[in-house]
Formats: C-alpha cells, sequence, structure tokens
C-alpha cells in the first residue's frame, strides 16, 4: 500500500517537472521569437516621399509621366542614401546660398539655379573635377574667359564665389533667350548649348522631358530637382542637422599695388596665410601682381579671432 501511494507520488512529481520545463521551454522561444522578428507594421519602408506637385524655375514637372517620375524618385534615393555627402550639403547652404541668391536675383535667374551650384559642386569653392572645371560653379578655362573671368598664372577668378556666379547668370541668360526654358538652360549648362540644340533638332523635340540624352544630362536636371527637394524639405528624408555652418561677413581690402608676399599681407591684416587663402581661394600664388590700372579686393575676416 506505502509503495503504490510512493509511485503515485513519483509519478505526479516527474510530470509536474515535465510540465514546467515545457512551459518555460515554450515561453522562451515565443520571446526570441518576437524579439527576432518584429511586426511589419513597425518596419519602416527604404523609399523615398515623391511630390505630387513639383517645379523648376517656375516651370512645372510632368510627374503624370512615370518615365518623369521614376526618374526624379531615383535621384531622390541617391541623394538621401548618400548620407554624409548630402549632410555637408546641408551644412554648407547656409553660408553659399546668403552670396548666391542676392545674385541670381540681381541678375534675373530664378532662385532655383542655387541648386545647379550644388549639384555641381557639392557647394565647395575649390572643386576641381577631373576634366579640370573648377570652382563652385564649375567652369572650364576657356568658358571662364568667354564670360569675363580673369583666369592666370596669379589669378583665378573660377574660385571667386561672387563673380563665378555672376558669370554663371551669364551663360544661363544666354541659354534661356536661346531656348525659351530654363529647364534646357539648366540642361545646356551640362551639356552645352550645341549638342542640346543638335539633339533637339535630331529628335524634333522642344521640351527637356521628351529628349533622349546621354546618361549624365539626361540625368542632371532630375538631380536639381532632387537637391531641391531634400534641401527645401529635408526632415521628409530623416535629415535632422542641427549645426549649419554659418555665414562668414568680410571687410574687403582694395588693392592697387603688386603684393610682393601674400603672408607679409596676412600678418598686417592680423590673420594667417591659411585664413587668406581660406577667404581668397582665387589668389593663386604666393604674390599678387596687379597690373596697370587693375583693381583688385581681398576679403580679410571681421571676426578674426576665430580663426586663431
Amino acid at each position: 500500500m506505502k509503495r503504490n501511494i510512493l509511485l503515485t507520488f513519483l509519478t505526479i512529481l516527474v510530470l509536474l517537472n515535465s510540465a514546467a520545463i515545457g512551459y518555460y521551454i515554450y515561453h522562451d522561444q515565443k520571446e526570441h521569437k518576437k524579439n527576432e522578428e518584429p511586426p511589419f507594421l513597425l518596419m519602416k519602408s527604404s523609399d523615398v516621399d515623391l511630390p505630387t506637385t513639383f517645379s523648376l524655375a517656375g516651370e512645372p514637372v510632368p510627374l503624370e509621366r512615370i518615365d518623369v517620375t521614376e526618374a526624379f524618385k531615383k535621384e531622390l534615393i541617391v541623394n538621401t542614401y548618400l548620407h554624409s555627402h548630402t549632410i555637408q550639403i546641408l551644412k554648407n547652404a547656409p553660408r553659399y546660398f546668403h552670396i548666391i541668391e542676392p545674385i541670381l536675383k540681381a541678375e534675373g535667374v530664378p532662385n532655383d539655379f542655387k541648386y545647379l551650384a550644388v549639384i555641381e559642386s557639392s557647394l565647395n569653392p575649390l572643386a576641381v573635377s577631373y576634366a579640370g572645371a573648377v570652382g563652385i560653379w564649375q567652369l572650364m578655362s576657356a568658358t571662364a574667359k568667354e564670360l569675363g573671368l580673369e583666369v592666370t598664372n596669379d589669378v583665378d577668378e573660377r574660385y571667386h564665389v561672387e563673380k563665378a556666379t555672376r558669370a554663371a547668370c551669364t551663360y544661363l541668360k544666354k541659354a534661356y533667350q536661346k531656348f525659351g526654358s530654363w529647364t534646357l538652360a539648366a540642361a545646356s549648362y551640362n551639356g552645352g548649348m550645341n549638342m542640346l540644340t543638335k539633339q533637339m533638332n535630331r529628335q524634333k523635340e522642344k521640351n527637356f522631358y521628351d529628349l533622349l540624352l546621354n546618361e549624365e544630362t539626361g540625368r542632371y536636371v532630375y538631380r536639381m530637382l532632387a537637391l531641391k527637394q531634400i534641401m527645401e524639405e529635408p526632415h521628409l528624408y530623416d535629415f535632422y542637422v542641427d549645426h549649419l555652418y554659418p555665414v562668414e561677413p568680410t571687410t574687403q581690402v582694395k588693392v592697387t599695388k603688386n603684393i610682393k608676399d601674400l603672408a607679409d599681407f596676412a600678418q598686417e591684416h592680423g590673420i594667417s596665410y591659411k585664413t587668406l587663402k581660406r577667404f581668397n581661394p582665387w589668389l593663386r600664388q604666393t604674390s599678387l601682381k596687379v597690373g596697370k590700372h587693375k583693381t583688385y579686393y581681398i576679403a580679410i575676416p571681421e571676426n578674426k579671432q576665430v580663426y586663431k
């Protein structure tokens, strides 16, 4: 009798132990699976926001067309996920748009063309392309000279943001006069007026969005559209940049005579040679020759202490 009771007790104990082990195994697997595979609804889409309507320089973008929307979205994706590149552009924008925007307005060129400078150089005034294009507007030497800029061993005004912006405006206004469209003017800045005219005649088309162009020029305008959208609505693309680079006020020093040593000139104005070149990258040598009846203006930062 006692033996049967003991066997029954041991059997019940084994069953309870097995049930407890089973419960903990099931519970652990459930928790692991829960942590490993979050609900689909909590996963964020990797796609990008596409506006329903858009324009460039006051000219509507035909987003009802599938080829246009796909090309636009492609450039939005590229620049959204090119994080470090796009963040640097956003940080630089206030400093250089402060210079570019008033010149565009004064020259009668739409404000949206500041985004052309963005795609050309990422707003880097020291940018140099593999082909030899220079500065924030990426001008070739011959083109720059045609547009009235000085390009010599001593001075290269392609690095001068204000003067290069005015030169770019001269080109864009001429292109607009020729094509009657700011969108086509933008495309010609990359491909050239002759190439664009040739393709328009060959394809019998007058609208940029109807032209089949080489890949670089074909993507060019869409890159402008993408950077305009991202820079005007950065939060839609998860860009939250707290510290933007500030405007750097300067005083212009008039120069009418040769400067034998720019390092000495810098010291005389309370700054280093390095800082002098930061604000005047168009000075290409360690000295400056000033021709007869020639005048230059050298920028000196007003707040000199922050560069020491």
